[in-house]
């Protein structure tokens, strides 16, 4: 594993040694979960925009909407084992 050396301001040192000792770790693997946990993060959200960016050319190129409130309440009725009839599509008002 390739070594990487992080100057770090002296306060947020001491925080991180406390809290790797509160938890059993070595300060070292504190930064390293810490990291990975920031990473993990980060492809989430990446993953959650390209999503969000796909849906609005989907819009886009159909022009088809559905206001969230019919959608909810449909979505209520359903989880509640009613029946109920699912919101029409609309023409996006731009």
């Amino acid at each position: 594993m390739p070594a990487v050396t992080l100057k770090l301001p002296e306060e947020l040192k001491r925080r991180i040694n406390n809290l790797a000792a509160a938890s059993g770790k070595s300060p070292h693997a504190f930064m390293v979960d810490a990291l990975a946990a920031q990473a993990a993060r980060e492809e989430v959200r990446g993953a959650f925009v390209a999503s969000a960016l796909a849906a609005r050319q989907e819009v886009a190129r159909y022009g088809q909407v559905m206001e969230a409130a019919d959608v909810h309440k449909w979505l209520l009725a359903l989880a509640g084992g009613g029946k109920a009839a699912r919101p029409r599509a609309r023409k996006l008002l731009k």
